[in-house]
């Protein structure tokens, strides 16, 4: 029998616009970014955005950071591509590309910081795992990558608990969501290559996963 084909609903542009209207409204994010930021090199130089949405974490990055930082940002929605081009209208030191991450990183060159934020939950599992050894990859020595992510919680009923405290329902859940487990990714960074890797910051299923190339 074929294999059912994983859900991804944002090429939507209903579904973006709903995550954006209500993104500033994320129990606890502020507080994440803010810990990402702390682990973010005084002298980064380029940055590179997986699944940057309208661009609020790049950003951030930009505003907190006193070098001249270059950076490029990395979506495949329509709605998020124009959203983020909006904001980042006449600054010619940020690049957006149009890729989907469940596909291999097209040659972007190499950076100082990788970052993400809330979006490679979206991928099947397998291909997080490669997704992470093509971040390793792409970073300079000493370089960082951190992921604010959604991951998965111990048991269902935790899991509902997090969706009733963020004003959703298992029912009412994005499909799109492939969650997985803390400890498990935590586990491939290390594997992969990548070192002093902490779980650094996390509120129920969002958490903030660290870790350096050597």
């Amino acid at each position: 029998m074929p294999t059912k084909a994983p859900v991804n609903l944002w090429t939507s542009a209903g579904h973006a616009g709903d995550y954006l209207g209500r993104a500033d409204s994320i129990p606890n994010r502020g507080e994440g970014e803010s810990t990402l930021l702390e682990f973010i090199p005084a002298k980064t130089q380029r940055v590179l955005d997986l699944g940057t949405g309208d661009g609020r974490l790049l950003a951030l990055v930009k505003a907190a950071s006193t070098a001249k930082l270059e950076a490029v940002a990395v979506d495949f929605s329509p709605a998020m591509l124009s959203a983020a081009g909006e904001r980042f209208a006449g600054d010619s030191s940020i690049t957006i590309v149009n890729h989907n991450l469940d596909h291999p990183l097209p040659i972007l060159g190499k950076f100082d910081a990788v970052v993400s934020s809330f979006a490679i939950h979206h991928l099947v599992h397998e291909r997080k795992r490669e997704l992470y050894t093509e971040i390793y990859g792409l970073l300079n020595a000493s370089g960082v990558f951190c992921n604010l992510e959604h991951v998965g919680s111990p048991s269902p009923r935790l899991h509902e608990e997090f969706l009733y405290s963020i004003g959703c329902t298992p029912e009412t859940e994005d499909p799109s969501n492939k969650l997985l487990d803390l400890e498990i990714q935590l586990q491939w960074l290390r594997e992969i290559g990548f070192v002093d890797v902490d779980c650094c910051w996390k509120w129920r299923e969002l958490a903030l996963l660290v870790g350096r190339k050597r």
